[in-house]
């Protein structure tokens, strides 16, 4: 089991994907026979993690209705629920009450899926010691995600904004390991957590460590077409069982 428990970040509205999804929240959506979040939970209960709290908002009652208490995946779930749209670091904010006595924390956004080890992205933050991790990918075209900076120790020294003409780059996968700390750097209310709060981590040690399996997000129309037709693919990665080859 890996002793630290998951923040799924699963309370956005999809507004760009409510052509082809038009009644469910995004994490919802099915890819093949099932949610894309069951795909996550399924990551994560395969490598050991045992305790989730889901960050919802839209649709907040399809989620926990699909879910429940977990028992059900032999998972203890829980919820916070955003009672109004907070962003990224708002809903890891108001999610601290579940966080009491744990001293770091995985942090996942619901609507992408990234083929990783959690447990070696575990030793890689305790061993740097920085506030947060980040796992981090090279793609050929960085202008939809924005680049991350990273020295030849591993650690994040800056962030370049979405430019609309990106080259090859690092780009931010949306897995992380926070430090409880974090908490404190976050205001209550609404937040960015790629634009308002690693930024102003950077000083006090943010790390990335790259990744080269299979990544995907269902933001857009187009990325989950592209989902279902990886959809096997996909869910063999998720209990292990994926080539480590990337995705289209």
């Amino acid at each position: 089991m890996l002793d630290v428990p998951a923040l799924l970040l699963v309370g956005g509205k999809g507004t760009r994907l409510r052509s082809v999804v038009t009644s469910a929240p995004k994490p919802l959506a099915a890819v093949g026979k099932r949610s894309f979040l069951e795909l996550l939970v399924r990551q994560l209960r395969f490598q050991g993690v045992r305790r989730l709290v889901m960050c919802t908002g839209y649709l907040a009652d399809q989620i926990e209705n699909e879910f429940g208490d977990g028992r059900a995946w032999g998972l203890e779930i829980e919820y916070s629920q955003e009672p109004e749209p907070l962003g990224t670091a708002g809903a890891v904010k108001l999610a601290a009450r579940h966080l009491k006595g744990v001293s770091d924390f995985l942090v996942m956004n619901g609507d992408s899926f990234l083929e990783i080890d959690f447990a070696e992205l575990v030793r890689f933050h305790r061993a740097h010691r920085g506030l947060a991790s980040m796992a981090v990918l090279e793609v050929q075209n960085t202008s939809r995600y924005g680049t991350v900076l990273v020295d030849g120790a591993s650690r994040v020294t800056g962030f370049l904004e979405k430019t609309g003409s990106g080259g090859p780059g690092l780009v931010n996968a949306g897995v992380y390991i926070f430090n409880r700390e974090v908490l404190d750097h976050i205001a209550d209310g609404p937040g960015s957590l790629e634009k308002d709060i690693f930024p102003r981590l950077l000083e006090h040690g943010v790390y990335a460590l790259e990744q080269r399996g299979m990544f995907i997000d269902i933001g857009t129309p187009e990325d989950y077409a592209r989902a279902q037709r990886l959809c096997d693919r996909l869910y063999a990665a998720a209990q292990g069982s994926g080539d480590s080859s990337r995705s289209e």
